[in-house]
């Protein structure tokens, strides 16, 4: 960070500078130290709080990136076309959620306009631990993207979600809910997965480019 960017807010100016440094050139908390005449254990210790924080991301290699955190908010940009594009084609309510340490947060909502639908609005959040499609996707750490759920969370609700990776990582989720007895007795995923995974599709070729 130059001088002249400096606020003299001092653990701020800091976590600017390793995000400046790292997202031209990832590296090591070690190094960052070096590179920025940190100590080593001030370095790793806001480098650690920055991973937690989703500033950051560490990979394969102990290197670090700019974090999922920075990529939610291009997907939550990107989304809303899609959304509501997905809400038209099914009728029923297209929602974005991203994980916000031990809960989802719902970051964007396109609601059905059927009297009876599925509504959470946005800034809503849940535990993870409550269950849910969309809680499935963001948890996922295996290569299963698309997540259904009937009546599991909320009685008589059905939902289908499938995760958008960036980096390897699932970093928000793409969820249809509806009422049970607007869906066909097969379930959401099987009429609707393909659609919700198209969106996924599209938001993750979007961070492409971000």
């Amino acid at each position: 960070m130059a001088d002249n960017e400096a606020t003299g807010v001092g653990v701020l100016d800091r976590v600017m500078a390793i995000l400046d440094v790292v997202e031209a050139n990832p590296m090591g908390a070690s190094e960052l130290a070096r590179t920025l005449g940190l100590s080593v254990p001030t370095a790793h210790r806001l480098v650690s709080a920055m991973v937690k924080h989703g500033l950051l991301q560490r990979d394969a290699d102990a290197r670090h990136h700019l974090g999922p955190r920075f990529a939610s908010s291009a997907v939550t940009v990107a989304s809303l076309p899609a959304l509501e594009e997905l809400r038209t084609k099914t009728g029923e309510t297209a929602q974005l959620w991203v994980r916000r340490g031990d809960d989802r947060l719902c970051v964007v909502c396109a609601e059905s306009t059927e009297e009876l639908r599925a509504s959470l609005p946005v800034g809503t959040a849940l535990p993870l631990s409550a269950g849910g499609s969309a809680a499935r996707a963001l948890l996922a750490d295996d290569e299963q993207r698309v997540f259904e759920s009937i009546s599991e969370r909320t009685p008589g609700l059905c939902s289908i979600s499938a995760g958008v990776r960036f980096r390897g990582a699932v970093i928000a989720a793409v969820c249809l809910a509806a009422p049970v007895f607007r869906v066909r007795d097969d379930g959401p995923a099987a009429q609707y997965g393909e659609l919700v995974e198209q969106v996924a599709d599209q938001l993750e070729v979007a961070l492409r480019y971000h």
